[in-house]
């Protein structure tokens, strides 16, 4: 439903020295038609919203995007477009067929026809990025194959259908700026004028006349969090850059040099697109650095058939009682998660879940030794936010739900319940939910520290008095934990600040 064209445009586009610019001849035609007033601003379906906009035009700053947004895929509008396309790679061409069918009339007596090359997977800098020149642009505007403002449709009444196929060469480069073709992006619209947005699509194309037949290309191996010993299965992205459907793959992958381990992959990959496939679990003897090499049988290239990566053994601790806190998005059904024992046994696992839910679950690991917890997301983009934290509130694994199709991490339970002790058992904590301040009392001389959801310290005081106030007036709304410490003695409390 949501197709995004970010366009490079005014003063902070502007490349200084070496910097790519990432800027074209369109840019300052859009900006000027939006009215736009400051960076960032951005347009949604180039439509007006009263009260939303920065000046008097349809360019709104960010937090207006998603609002209008919404509105606009609420309504209906009166054509249909479709967009695919095929990419010959040796002859850098990209034919674009684009169907647009009115079930309605139009205003207008002519529409324009829109088509957007986009490009991603660019580095390059960013203000506000924190990436230095390593921000990932994604769906950069790059080319308009239909011009400025697009082809005039002459039809646009009740049962008009247009048909268009475009043959357009791919430069090398765009202002010095290479194109791969691999993250090329088609985009097309239809416009009233040059304004108003009536509908569009998108697609990827095929890529047809690769150099080489059969070519697999082992990208990398995902980052691989310090480890405790137990088995584990490197996550391996192949890209096809041959010809050919890949459906096949031999795996040859080992741990320290160890015994290799060896893996078929069957399934489907087609021609520039790109697969994360996990291996299964290999055994090996953990050391301080540690490292995977994964390889695959020889095809038309092999300089790009082998991997590597490095991983720790990793210092993290925990007791025994554990507690997950999760919150599902709009796609519950999606996350699942699991925790295994130092045999590799999976001992508690939870999911699929109801959507915009917040679990709270405790957990009694039974053996000390090494375990791991894995999170997954079907979908691949993630869920709501999760945190899995000990009795002394020590954070083992925490995300705001950004781990795409899944995340995993090991750590050490040291066998310990670390149950709370009969010290704090008198300790009142209220009013939960707070608003302005939280009460402790009776936890004189104890010392306590506040942490959010995800395991940031807050706030931390010692010797307490017997009232103890925290002011939690200028919290986020949310859920917390204070953790209280006296006479080596600890407990973990839970409270909710409502606002």
């Amino acid at each position: 439903n949501v197709f995004l064209v970010n366009i490079h445009q005014g003063s902070f586009a502007n490349p200084n020295g070496s910097e790519p610019d990432f800027r074209t001849p369109f840019g300052n035609g859009i900006a000027g038609q939006s009215g736009l007033t400051g960076y960032p601003a951005g347009t949604v379906n180039r439509h007006l919203f009263p009260g939303q906009s920065q000046g008097s035009g349809t360019a709104m700053s960010r937090g207006a995007w998603g609002t209008a947004a919404t509105e606009i895929m609420g309504e209906t509008s009166y054509v249909n477009v479709a967009a695919e396309a095929t990419l010959d790679v040796i002859n850098s061409e990209i034919v674009v067929h684009v169907e647009a069918f009115y079930t309605g009339d139009s205003p207008e007596s002519t529409n324009l026809l829109n088509v957007m090359l986009l490009q991603n997977n660019t580095l390059g800098p960013q203000t506000g990025g924190n990436m230095g020149n390593n921000y990932v642009h994604q769906h950069r505007l790059i080319d308009m194959i239909t011009g400025q403002w697009g082809v005039t449709i002459n039809t646009t009444t009740e049962g008009s259908f247009i048909d268009e196929t475009y043959t357009f060469p791919i430069p090398a480069n765009y202002n010095n700026v290479p194109v791969v073709l691999a993250d090329i992006e088609v985009v097309a619209f239809v416009t009233e004028t040059h304004q108003e947005i009536i509908s569009g699509n998108g697609c990827y194309p095929t890529f047809i006349n690769l150099p080489l037949a059969n070519d697999a290309n082992v990208q990398e191996i995902e980052e691989i969090s310090d480890q405790c010993g137990l088995d584990f299965g490197p996550r391996v992205k192949v890209q096809n850059n041959g010809d050919n459907t890949l459906t096949s793959l031999d795996f040859e992958y080992s741990v320290n040099s160890g015994t290799p381990a060896t893996y078929t992959w069957n399934g489907s990959i087609d021609s520039y697109q790109i697969e994360t496939i996990i291996l299964p679990g290999i055994a090996y003897t953990i050391e301080a650095n540690n490292t995977v090499e994964v390889s695959i049988a020889n095809d038309d290239d092999n300089a790009n058939n082998n991997a590597s990566s490095t991983f720790g053994e990793t210092n993290l601790t925990s007791t025994n009682y554990i507690n997950l806190l999760l919150n599902t998005d709009g796609n519950g059904d999606q996350t699942t998660w699991e925790i295994k024992d130092p045999s590799g046994n999976v001992v508690f696992s939870g999911g699929p879940y109801d959507d915009n839910i917040n679990v709270n679950l405790p957990i009694v690991l039974q053996d000390g030794g090494c375990h791991s917890f894995r999170i997954t997301d079907a979908g691949g983009n993630g869920s709501g936010s999760v945190v899995l934290y000990d009795s002394n509130s020590d954070v083992i694994y925490s995300s705001p739900g950004t781990y795409g199709s899944g995340e995993e991490t090991s750590f050490t339970s040291d066998g310990v319940l670390g149950v709370n002790s009969n010290v704090l058992e008198e300790v009142s904590i209220y009013p939960n939910p707070a608003n302005s301040i939280l009460n402790i009392k009776n936890a004189e001389n104890a010392s306590i520290e506040v942490y959010d959801i995800l395991g940031k310290l807050l706030y931390s005081q010692s010797n307490i008095s017997f009232d103890e106030q925290i002011n939690v007036s200028n919290f986020q709304t949310g859920t917390y934990f204070i953790k209280l410490s006296k006479e080596n003695q600890v407990s973990t409390e839970r409270f909710i600040v409502s606002k």
